[in-house]
């Protein structure tokens, strides 16, 4: 048995409590390259902890298929993870919020064309799931001491749904 989820589109506003969208709208933090690019400044709210650095990598990921089962979600008690696509595939995001040191219930969101995400320290996610075919990230996240991963199995899973 499984308890359904729908997915919703990402937006900043649906996303907030678990992190952040990083994308270009609005009007530009500030034009620069002698007119031709606009830059838009301090997407995400980075935290890598007192004993952590942030690090860029790169996540090859096999894709997912709709409807999928979520057993786990994970987090990270020490620092925030970006994933910032190198594709305009769309992924699906899986996020819950924390109810006394365990995930509640989760959301799930589909991407848009030009959307990557931040979670926050601490916050409770799915692993990479690209949907249409296997996806290359940029990562930014904490490398330092420790191990800084913490996973929780679900004894009865969900199964995220289109809408």
């Amino acid at each position: 048995m499984t308890h359904d989820i729908m997915v919703e589109p990402l937006t900043a506003e649906a996303f907030s409590e678990f992190g952040d969208v990083i994308e270009a709208v609005g009007p530009a933090t500030r034009i620069i390259n002698g007119g031709r690019c606009e830059r838009f400044s301090d997407l995400a709210r980075l935290d890598f902890g007192d004993t952590g650095r942030p690090a860029i990598s790169v996540f090859s990921s096999a894709p997912v298929t709709l409807p999928l089962v979520v057993t786990m979600l994970e987090r990270h008690p020490e620092g925030s993870q970006a994933f910032i696509p190198m594709s305009a595939d769309p992924f699906l995001v899986v996020v819950a919020p924390d109810e006394d040191g365990v995930p509640g219930r989760p959301r799930a969101f589909v991407t848009a064309p030009g959307q990557g995400v931040n979670y926050l320290r601490d916050g409770w996610h799915g692993v990479l799931s690209p949907l249409v075919r296997p996806a290359l990230f940029a990562v930014v996240d904490r490398i330092g001491p420790g191990l800084d991963v913490e996973e929780h199995h679900f004894a009865t899973p969900y199964r995220v749904v289109e809408g």
